[in-house]
């Protein structure tokens, strides 16, 4: 066994900070963003511009913070015509988000939503005057979200109610909301299930909803656009789609005529969109296996450009390396591979058109925004996240590996392997395998503070994307749908005698981690496949699909159900894959931890696990925090909870097992 240990401690990795969810103020002179630099995401502000006479890689300037107390801020938009911002915040993680309007200059904070704490706010967009906000909300039926519009100009604390626009009569959520030119039409997406939305347009004057989308055509409709200076019969959206596609693709649809034209496609999914205000250029970024590139589209000019090189933000600038700091883009935009990275959570232009903000992040740096000037095709960053003080060249990038799974289908990998350590070279390794949650998501190459702790430590870390992840296709994802939902933990289980079969890994010494959906993945590989395991984490994973969709919130159920199947047609295959009834094989020891708020999956799916469990005298260990949703967001929560995922897979993986 391989008893390396790091230099380090862990609470230098959990205190890494990091910055994400830009937008320029309205005059172009700032940029919000939100931060844990705090321990938890607050909404900061820092100057756009670089600083003059700056080098070739200018320190930022420090942030103003704008929001503090207890509780998470989940997203910040600012006013198109002045300094007001609306931000969302939740209260203890029950994701019930309220909305939020603050006067940064004078520090005046109203409640948008107040009275209405049980429902869950869903911002949309602001009206071009900066007079209101539209919104969705689940106020009247927990599982129907309605459209609303509030005036913000003097409102004031329990002011104005906000007025109902659209009645909603289905479930789903309804997201990326946009605004015509003429303020006459909303457009919106309604998100019955992971692959099956609706796109709708609402007349305002008439409250008339016409949805635009094609009958029972499965697809996906993202980021919707308005093109600016388009209005009445003219105008057009632009929108991330993968109708008739495997992949999204950048399109156009004049909802007048209904005609679509496709504006970029690359083999790949395209998973932002952000469209200047003058219309010229729209930025993308394209997800290639995980990594992620920027593109640039010149409406004007007929032509797509390559954004900057995204990989030599990856590699960084380190005083301790010397390495080079990134400069003008690369011509070939695959030069994001050299350190695998990703653009993150939004892209955003500035009110003249000529910058683009975003936040990036990559495997061996923490996530910070970035601004691109298009004319001088300079990038210089505007955030300077802390690494927890310790050293970029002590991070460790992953390789992009496939391995062969039960049907001779490849199943893509990053496989984490740590620098060798004095007198361990000829030492097998121990394994901690990742697994992510959704099950429509995917692994990809941020900075995982926990993988990079452990590889410090002397493990290697394998993050696979077995069936049913998204990244790679509607195809792939489909994989593992309903009665297919074994096949993607038979992918986990091939992984990990795949990696048994590595001359650098101990085969006895592998572990299986995962959250939320990939809680259930954890647990059912130890139900399904034994031993291959010698230990698991289970963070807010699924136990039983039953009690879960039963005990969900209301407005969950329906969307999940599509990808698991229902409790009316598919109860008894769900009761034969949950987990906490296939117990009697279970030897392999488990922590569990839990987020007492967690309004997804209920802790009482947590509770009737480790209860079996312990009549069982399996080995388990079990933390609740009393304070936190689905996941772990507080630092001081942080820093119990995995120290103490540490010292667990030490003891089973390193020291031995048990006493």
């Amino acid at each position: 066994m391989n008893n390396a240990r790091t230099r380090f401690p862990i609470h230098r990795y959990l205190n890494v900070e990091n910055a994400y969810f830009p937008g320029f103020t309205a005059d172009g002179e700032r940029i919000t963003f939100l931060s844990s630099l705090t321990g938890l995401p607050q909404l900061w502000q820092t100057p756009a511009a670089a600083p003059a006479g700056a080098s070739a890689r200018p320190r930022p300037m420090w942030p103003e913070q704008l929001t503090f107390g207890q509780n998470r801020v989940m997203g910040a938009w600012p006013a198109p015509t002045s300094s007001a911002i609306v931000f969302a915040r939740d209260v203890g993680g029950n994701e019930k988000a309220q909305l939020f309007l603050l006067y940064p200059e004078r520090a005046e904070l109203v409640n948008l939503t107040a009275g209405h704490e049980e429902a869950m706010h869903t911002f949309g967009c602001w009206a071009h005057d900066g007079s209101a906000v539209y919104f969705s909300a689940n106020r009247r039926d927990p599982a129907i979200f309605d459209i609303y519009r509030l005036r913000v100009d003097g409102a004031g604390e329990g002011g104005a109610e906000a007025e109902l626009l659209w009645e909603h009569d289905e479930p789903g959520y309804l997201v990326s909301f946009t605004l015509s030119p003429d303020g006459r039409y909303l457009a919106f997406s309604r998100m019955q299930a992971s692959f099956e939305h609706d796109l709708f347009e609402l007349e305002l004057e008439s409250g008339e909803a016409r949805r635009l989308s094609e009958g029972n055509a499965e697809a996906r409709y993202y980021e919707l656009n308005y093109a600016p200076g388009e209005g009445g019969a003219r105008r057009t959206l632009y929108l991330l789609t993968d109708l008739e596609s495997d992949f999204l693709h950048l399109r156009s649809l004049r909802p007048a005529t209904m005609e679509w034209e496709t504006l970029f496609a690359p083999e790949w999914d395209v998973e932002m969109l952000a469209v200047a205000p003058t219309g010229r250029y729209l930025a993308v970024a394209v997800n290639m296996e995980g990594a992620g590139r920027l593109e640039l589209l010149d409406m004007g000019m007929g032509m797509a450009r390559p954004g900057p090189n995204l990989g030599a933000i990856g590699a960084g600038s380190d005083e301790e390396t010397g390495e080079k700091p990134p400069g003008k883009p690369a011509s070939d935009p695959r030069a994001v591979r050299a350190v695998p990275g990703m653009v993150a959570s939004r892209i955003t232009f500035s009110p003249d058109g000529g910058r683009v903000a975003f936040a990036y992040t990559a495997a061996t740096r923490t996530y910070d925004v970035y601004v691109w000037d298009i004319e001088s095709d300079d990038l210089y960053p505007v955030t300077g996240s802390g690494h927890g003080g310790l050293p970029l060249s002590s991070f460790v990038a992953p390789e992009l590996v496939r391995y062969p799974s039960f049907d001779g289908r490849e199943i893509p990998a990053w496989f984490y392997k740590p620098s060798a350590h004095e007198g361990d070279a000829e030492r097998a390794l121990p394994v901690v395998i990742i697994v992510h949650g959704g099950p429509e998501s995917q692994f990809r190459p941020y900075f995982h503070a926990i993988a990079q702790y452990l590889v410090a430590s002397g493990y290697a870390v394998f993050a696979p994307n077995v069936r049913g992840s998204t990244g790679y296709g509607k195809r792939y994802s489909h994989l593992d749908d309903v009665e297919k939902r074994m096949d993607s933990v038979a992918d986990l289980a091939e992984g990990a005698r795949w990696l048994a079969e590595q001359p650098e890994v101990d085969g006895e010494c592998i572990a299986v981690y995962g959250g939320s959906y990939g809680g259930f993945m954890v647990l059912s590989a130890i139900t399904t496949y034994p031993d291959l395991w010698a230990a698991a984490v289970d963070i807010v994973g699924i136990s039983n699909f039953v009690t879960f969709l039963e005990n969900t919130s209301d407005y969950r159920r329906g969307h999940r159900e599509s990808e698991y199947g229902s409790l009316e047609q598919d109860r008894e295959f769900l009761e034969s894959i949950a987990p906490i009834d296939h117990l009697d094989a279970v030897e392999t020891p488990l922590m569990v931890i839990h987020g007492a708020n967690d309004p997804r999956v209920p802790l009482s799916e947590a509770e009737q696990l480790v209860a079996a469990l312990e009549a069982r005298d399996v080995p388990v260990e079990f933390l609740v925090f009393d304070d936190e949703g689905h996941g772990i967001v507080k630092l001081k929560n942080k820093l119990v909870a995995y120290p103490a995922v540490v010292a667990f897979l030490d003891k089973y993986l390193r020291d031995g097992g048990a006493d």
